[in-house]
């Protein structure tokens, strides 16, 4: 369900599929529901993903654009998230640990230790990312053979875990952004008039700095245009 939050409509779990232009308004079609007008958009979506959008906005991309977009490319992971019944004791000194002698695994993190949360109702969650290489080997495969692979070497690197009450596996396709676009312009203008504009970590680099510079360009777009 939408939330309002200062007038504006949040929803979630919509996927774009065409975004075409209709009496000087974007019209965005989504995999279910009917289309909706806007007077302005702003895409921040991993670059590959606004590639595949379909209608008016392909027209709209020069071959200069395309290029440029056509070069972003990102790294692959996975990461699992097990979750623990309250009281449940995870026996670590540390609430986050880079692990770099193992194939799978590179990071994992207790999270209500990172987050400083102490409360006899909710336990512990762990959450693990792995490796590029293994999330590129394994991209394609199967949910659950992934999530068992990465239970086994998790049992190496810290045996004995208890047994989580529930577990969360999640691919990863686009993480983290290994070429942006060329000369990091922070943002790409594909339409004025209505605004069309795609910004995110893949028109800078790959890391929190890098998504605020891109919004802070978007941001500079925008103003420009109202």
């Amino acid at each position: 369900m939408p939330k309002s939050t200062k007038g504006a409509a949040i929803c979630f779990r919509q996927c774009v599929t065409q975004i075409n232009l209709r009496n000087d308004k974007w019209e965005v079609s989504k995999e279910t529901g009917s289309p909706e007008q806007f007077d302005i958009v702003v895409l921040t979506m991993p670059v590959p993903q606004i590639l595949l959008l379909q209608g008016d906005i392909v027209n709209l991309i020069s071959e200069c654009q395309r290029q440029q977009l056509e070069s972003v490319s990102y790294s692959s992971r996975y990461a699992l998230g097990l979750f623990y019944e309250a009281g449940t004791k995870i026996d670590v000194p540390w609430a986050g640990q880079y692990i770099t002698s193992n194939p799978c695994i590179r990071f994992i993190s207790i999270d209500n230790k990172k987050r400083n949360i102490v409360s006899s109702e909710i336990g512990p969650s762990l959450a693990i990312q792995t490796t590029v290489p293994f999330g590129v080997t394994h991209l394609e495969h199967g949910i659950e053979e992934v999530q068992e692979l990465i239970f086994q070497q998790l049992e190496n690197i810290l045996p004995g875990l208890p047994q989580p009450v529930a577990t969360k596996c999640q691919k990863w396709r686009h993480s983290q952004v290994t070429n942006a676009a060329a000369n990091s312009p922070g943002q790409m203008t594909l339409h004025l008039k209505p605004l069309l504009v795609c910004g995110g970590d893949g028109f800078t680099h790959s890391n929190f700095d890098g998504c605020v510079a891109s919004a802070l360009c978007v941001l500079e777009a925008l103003k420009n245009h109202i």
